[in-house]
């Protein structure tokens, strides 16, 4: 049976979860076992006056209380942003300092104030009800437009007017020519909504420092390697002294892969008191903690010429950072966001202005997409208006605009270059598979039983893989998104993969194995795949950014390109020829044009053997490769869905939804499948339920699940996803380009492209993320109230 590259091979990994046999964080138990819980600020905005632990030390079990004031005392350092960006003026963006504990002043509802440990999670969680902080209340901002005025209170002096980058990209000069020839504008102000993960696990960390000099970590993250590195920053310790694992995790979606105040304070915890310290969070806690995503405001502008033919674009947007520059979150609106907003599409000028803006919320970093959502909703509202205003067909006015597959490479204005894709072709298929022909008919059955039918359209483009590591340093950068990958080959064929990606429901352990069956022609069952230890594992960047094939696969097959290398050298010598003359394919090595021949386990097995071993050559079969991507893998497709609109209720139904997706090389269809599903609902969780909402105090309004409305099984509609694999990517080996961020950056747009297509006719030309019924039944009242 092929189970190799191509092959829709059910996953492995599935196995162990199924019979409950996974190990987390909360799983793991070690002896001595301390734990932790955390005092959080109830304030948005405070000077920390006074914090009385006494009562809470008093309690049966508690070991210590810890303040920001004990990690100064003992040299922790802060925590430091990963990606830096510069304002259009040259200077570096304001980067004020953030402690794991706060010290001084608290500047989010949530953020630790202390550590109480103990020698049991329910003694420790009582003893941090008893923490006294004595807090001096500051005015608070959570608006990132009202935190740019001169009256707003300001979070960091390091930040005036609380602005933390202004950044630019295109060019101004020539999209102001070509808005002042258009014949045509349209203007939209858009709003991303923020968005809380979520993922089914929360984070969670254990830390054992019982030996002195060395420190090893458990930790709920999809980045060991970089946060073993932030960690040791702010301890002070050599990288060589902290072992990190990330054993099984449960969903990561970009906000674990990222470093938090917790990793640090359990971590030096546990080095201090000599013990293992545990913190599980509680949902709450990740509600109050866990990095945030989207919150952007922007004003876009579209000039069209008579034809409805793309002239310019602008777009400033002020996205929300939130309290402090988290690990990303000053790159994702504006770096990389700004990267994707040429689109599909031949815009000739493009100009891009982003400022990212302080306020007394939760920081937000990387949520599922991280800037392309963003870019793809600008992009695609903007065509619907242009369409609506020129009385042209949606999708006519996306084919006319369309870069075309014989202008590839394509360069954008406002940089990247497309190596490859077919998009008129992609556009194409989604509309004959969604019956788009069908949809006027089917619209005035609806008519005819009182309900609004509308069709929604999103054609996207996605920067996989985040970056090559040196166009990332140029834009501020700072680490590499390498990948490397190791391959063992042991004495008896069977095959260890040691990857620095990591595994939290992609399938690696499926993919990466099919990936070697392909090239080494090894069963399967026979690839052991590790990942998530960094004694173990090669430094690797992590998964995030649909990276992982892309990259960590191009690592891998390049280390199996060694290996094979290597594998000729020894059969040339078991069979007495050149190396120049061996062959290798389906797991066996020949002499070209002959039939004689060696099995990889016949190698493998002499590679181990000194009496049999080429006398010079290193003994073994393994090897190492690292792979910088030169370019991005530009993932692209469209997506599109039909909706139908309770206009007595607001209720939206999603009654079907079509993706067509290029994602170059596909490893295993039906892992992508269902990483383009797992996409499309969180993308329709965005446009339709999900809204992370503060008053104007600071206090976290949306602070549990009966607040927070997530997507369920019946709001999912049918998914119908197709692949087109005819454009691989020419510049990694695979040809792989990312897939699992695909659903969710054409869902919000699309849903909300239906829905408003269905309100249009009772004059309604804008609504908000996300189009709850309430929102949406306002807005049907207020429409009908003006008539």
């Amino acid at each position: 049976m092929h189970e190799g590259i191509g092959a829709p091979v059910r996953r492995v990994e599935d196995d162990k979860f199924l019979r409950g046999l996974g190990q987390f964080v909360a799983d793991i138990v070690l002896p001595g076992e301390l734990h932790c819980a955390l005092v959080r600020s109830s304030h948005a905005h405070a000077w920390i006056v006074r914090i009385d632990a006494a009562p809470a030390l008093a309690r049966p079990g508690v070991v210590a209380v810890l303040s920001g004031a004990d990690m100064a005392a003992d040299g922790v350092g802060p925590m430091a942003p990963l990606w830096t960006i510069k304002s259009a003026d040259g200077k570096p963006m304001a980067e004020p300092p953030r402690f794991a504990l706060a010290r001084g002043t608290v500047r989010h509802v949530g953020e630790a104030v202390a550590a109480v440990i103990a020698e049991s999670a329910v003694a420790a969680a009582d003893a941090a009800d008893l923490v006294q902080v004595d807090y001096e209340p500051l005015p608070a901002v959570v608006d990132a437009r009202a935190a740019m005025r001169d009256d707003a209170p300001l979070l960091h002096r390091a930040a005036p007017g609380n602005v933390c980058f202004r950044f630019v990209r295109g060019d101004e000069a020539a999209a102001r020519k070509a808005f002042a020839q258009a014949s045509h504008v349209v203007r939209l102000d858009l709003i991303n909504n923020r968005l809380i993960g979520a993922a089914i696990e929360p984070r969670a960390v254990v830390a054992d420092g019982r030996v002195a000099g060395q420190l090893t970590l458990y930790c709920a993250t999809q980045v060991p390697h970089l946060v073993r590195r932030t960690v040791s920053d702010q301890l002070n310790l050599p990288q060589s002294a902290i072992r990190l694992i990330a054993p099984d995790v449960g969903g990561g979606f970009g906000y674990k892969g990222k470093h938090y105040p917790e990793e640090t304070v359990v971590a030096w915890a546990a080095r201090r008191l000599r013990r293992p310290v545990k913190w599980i969070a509680t949902r709450s806690e990740c509600f109050a903690s866990d990095y945030q995503g989207r919150d952007h405001q922007t004003h876009a502008e579209l000039a069209l010429d008579a034809d409805g033919r793309f002239l310019a674009l602008r777009v400033d947007t002020i996205a929300n950072l939130g309290a402090y520059v988290s690990t990303f979150g000053a790159a994702i609106p504006s770096a990389i966001y700004s990267a994707l907003l040429a689109g599909v599409y031949r815009t000739p000028a493009i100009a891009i202005s982003s400022a990212g803006v302080f306020t007394n919320t939760v920081p937000t970093d990387a949520y599922r997409g991280a800037g392309r959502p963003e870019a793809c909703y600008v992009l695609e509202r903007l065509a619907d208006e242009a369409a609506h205003l020129l009385k042209l067909d949606r999708a006519e006015i996306r084919r006319r605009n369309l870069i075309p597959a014989g202008a590839m490479p394509y360069k954008t204005p406002i940089g990247p270059v497309y190596d490859c894709g077919d998009f008129p072709k992609i556009l194409a298929r989604l509309l004959e598979i969604a019956d788009y022909r069908g949809f006027a008919r089917r619209r005035q059955n609806a008519e005819r039983v009182g309900t609004l039918r509308g069709f929604g359209i999103a054609c996207y483009v996605e920067s996989s893989g985040v970056a090559p590591s040196r166009f990332a340093a140029a834009l501020g950068a700072r680490i590499g998104f390498f990948e490397a990958a190791t391959i063992r080959v042991q004495p008896d064929g069977s095959v260890q993969a040691l990857l620095g990606t990591h595994n939290h429901g992609q399938g690696h352990a499926t993919t990466f194995a099919q990936i070697l069956s392909t090239r080494l022609g090894v069963p399967m069952a026979q690839v052991e795949v590790i990942e998530g230890d960094t004694d173990r594992v090669p430094f690797g960047s992590g998964t995030f950014g649909s990276r992982s094939i892309a990259v960590g696969g191009s690592a891998l097959d390049r280390a199996a390109a060694k290996i094979i290398d290597k594998g000729k050298r020894i059969a040339a010598h078991l069979l007495e020829a050149s190396p120049a003359d061996m062959t290798f394919g389906a797991g066996v090595f020949a002499i070209a044009g002959t039939d004689r021949r060696v099995t990889l386990q016949e190698v493998a097995r002499v590679a181990y053997v000194p009496s049999a071993f080429p006398a010079d050559m290193e003994l073994g079969l393994h090897d190492t490769a690292v792979y910088d991507p030169v370019s991005f893998a530009w993932s692209n497709g469209v997506h599109a869905c039909e909706v139908e609109v309770d206009r007595e209720t607001g209720e939206v139904r999603v009654l079907g939804y079509w993706g067509v997706d290029d994602v170059g090389t596909v490893i295993n269809p039906m892992i992508v499948d269902g990483q383009i599903r797992g996409g499309v609902a969180q993308g329709l969780g965005q446009a339709l339920r999900e809204h992370c909402v503060y008053d104007d105090s600071g206090q976290l309004l949306s602070g549990s699940f009966m607040d927070y409305a997530m997507p369920r099984a019946a709001d999912m509609p049918p998914v119908v996803s197709e692949l087109d694999e005819s454009q691989p990517c020419t510049h990694n080996p695979l040809g792989a380009k990312g897939c699992g961020e695909a659903g969710s950056i054409g869902a919000p747009a699309a849903i909300a492209g239906a829905v408003l297509d269905a309100l249009r006719p009772l004059g309604v030309s804008d609504l908000e993320l996300p189009l709850t019924p309430e929102r949406v039944w306002r807005t049907i009242r207020g429409v009908k109230g003006r008539q």
